[in-house]
């Protein structure tokens, strides 16, 4: 048995491509949705639409048996996500309407963490301000050597307040200041020196790639992949102490599973493990 490595495919990937609305789609393979906001004119900018899209897609997601793994990018070649679409984002709303309409990036944000499901950030050009936060708050972020990363918000007299959570989750806090106060942009190589993201490639390379970890995450128990991926969201931040007394308990039901006993039994025998994902 080969550990760490999806098993091989019995047939061609069959995949389902359905559009959720015109700025954001949606396809299925083999257990891994791909959403994909679908804005390439506007370098894949964050309207409401495309929020609430990806709030819907996410929710859905987490209720459905065969979604396996997420990953999320943008169309084109020329940006992952520039962030939110300031001149897109106006409209007759009230102070109040607007206010909490720009608490659903927070809810995006939110929305990831507790899907229970992994979560990869495929990107490619520019992935900047909201957009960046929006791949930090994937579990997983692979990238193409040509992208480029920054929060630019200072530059036009903005703060980016919400996305300093997942910045400061992904790098070192004071780092992340730097990149907040200046707006500087910095390139693939220094994002991964940052420990920013999972794995640089070339643009030619990227879509490969994606789908190989992609395939390789839905080939997991999908029971202890989600109750591995909801304990370490949840010490996240907390003193050791706490977190241990959370996570000690956690083990021993792990080993309940009738997933771990498949998982024991396919190792000892050599064999490939058939999740039934209980």
């Amino acid at each position: 048995m080969s550990i760490g490595r999806a098993p091989a495919a019995a047939r061609p990937a069959v995949t389902i491509v359905r559009r959720m609305s015109d700025e954001l789609l949606a396809s299925s393979a083999d257990g891994v949705l791909t959403l994909t906001i679908n804005r390439p004119e506007r370098r894949n900018a964050l309207s409401w639409d495309v929020i609430t899209g990806l709030r819907a897609a996410v929710a859905a997601a987490k209720d459905d048996a065969t979604v396996r793994a997420v990953v999320i990018t943008g169309a084109g070649e020329k940006a992952f996500c520039a962030g939110a679409d300031l001149g897109g984002m106006a409209d007759n709303a009230s102070y109040a309407e607007v206010h909490d309409a720009r608490g659903e990036l927070a809810r995006l944000f939110l929305d990831l963490y507790g899907l229970g499901k992994p979560t990869i950030a495929k990107v490619r050009g520019f992935c900047l301000a909201g957009g960046f936060g929006l791949a930090l708050a994937c579990d997983l972020v692979i990238a193409s050597d040509d992208a480029t990363f920054a929060t630019p918000e200072i530059n036009v007299g903005l703060w980016p307040y919400m996305i300093t959570v997942p910045l400061t989750r992904s790098m070192p806090p004071k780092k992340a200041l730097e990149l907040m106060m200046t707006g500087r942009r910095i390139d693939a190589a220094e994002a991964d020196a940052l420990g920013l993201l999972t794995r640089v490639v070339s643009a030619a390379d990227l879509d490969g790639a994606v789908a190989e970890t992609a395939a390789l995450l839905a080939s997991k128990s999908p029971s202890v992949m989600k109750m591995g991926r909801d304990s370490f969201y949840s010490v996240w931040g907390r003193n050791a102490a706490d977190s241990l007394a959370q996570l000690h308990p956690l083990l021993t039901l792990n080993t309940s599973l009738e997933d771990a006993a498949e998982g024991i039994t396919a190792f000892l025998e050599k064999r490939d493990p058939v999740w039934t994902g209980r």
